[in-house]
């Protein structure tokens, strides 16, 4: 199974659509990010990101309703390991 976790984009470089690199923050973890598949992103905007490549542009309701979930399952697994 994979999985994308949003992040939010903070800071654009590259000239052209194939060379555009991201700064992205995961709740205050910044990593750099492909940003090929995504020309349409601003910063500002929060992105999906699996293997350092974003891979969409999602709503900030979602990607806040995807912190939640994995809030959730963070306290599940804690609570499963007690």
């Amino acid at each position: 199974m994979c999985l994308a976790v949003p992040g939010k984009l903070i800071e654009i470089t590259g000239e052209d659509d194939l060379s555009r690199v991201g700064r992205v923050s995961f709740g205050g973890v910044v990593k750099e990010i492909n940003l090929a598949f995504v020309p349409q992103a601003q910063v500002g905007d929060y992105v999906t990101v699996h293997v350092g490549v974003a891979l969409s542009v999602v709503d900030e309701a979602e990607a806040l309703q995807v912190f939640e979930y994995l809030r959730q399952l963070g306290e599940v697994q804690e609570e499963g390991l007690a």
